[in-house]
């Protein structure tokens, strides 16, 4: 788990791709007007309000077997204060009824992006359908919570050749299409 790591520097650098757009989300509960739109629409000023008991739930189904390196989460303590997650579980699996508990992060007065790895026991990133983010607890005992947005990181698969072994061709064949037009 880190603080402070924006996931757009990992986008831009290629090693991996925001995949949540590739799924199905869902909530256990929201206040109208503070749900899944607003977690996702990528500004820091709106957020989920959960609307009911805890534990509060982010569901992420996606349509094929994802892999899944990081899911990204943004908090702001100093804006949010009794509604900030205090210990949240990251569950997987197939579906509802078979998500095993692969992380728990406890957050303190937590302000910016919460980077938390998603490995599996041979510290590989794992693949899976489902991801359920649990907010089990909030700080000063509030009830309701506030996440202002969530982020979910796949690998970007490496190439399977080094183009730099194919730059010097040899013969005029090769070297006729040695550049792009």
């Amino acid at each position: 788990m880190g603080s402070e790591k924006d996931p757009l520097v990992s986008e831009r650098s290629g090693t991996v791709r925001e995949v949540g757009n590739h799924a199905i989300w869902s909530l256990s509960s929201c206040k109208p007007g503070f749900g899944i739109d607003q977690l996702r629409d990528d500004c820091m000023d709106t957020y989920w309000q959960s609307d009911g008991q805890l534990p509060h739930l982010v569901n992420i189904q996606f349509q094929r077997k994802t892999m899944v390196s990081h899911i990204y989460i943004y908090t702001d303590y100093k804006l949010d204060e009794s509604y900030t997650p205090s210990r949240i579980s990251i569950r997987a699996g197939t579906h509802f009824n078979d998500l095993q508990e692969i992380e728990v992060i406890e957050l303190i007065e937590p302000s910016g992006w919460e980077m938390i790895p998603i490995k599996d026991m041979h510290d590989r990133p794992i693949r899976t359908y489902m991801i359920q983010i649990a907010v089990l607890s909030n700080h000063q005992n509030g009830r309701d919570t506030h996440m202002r947005q969530i982020k979910v990181h796949s690998p970007c698969e490496p190439t399977s050749f080094d183009i730099n072994k194919f730059r010097n061709f040899s013969t005029v064949q090769f070297q006729q299409y040695a550049t792009i037009r």
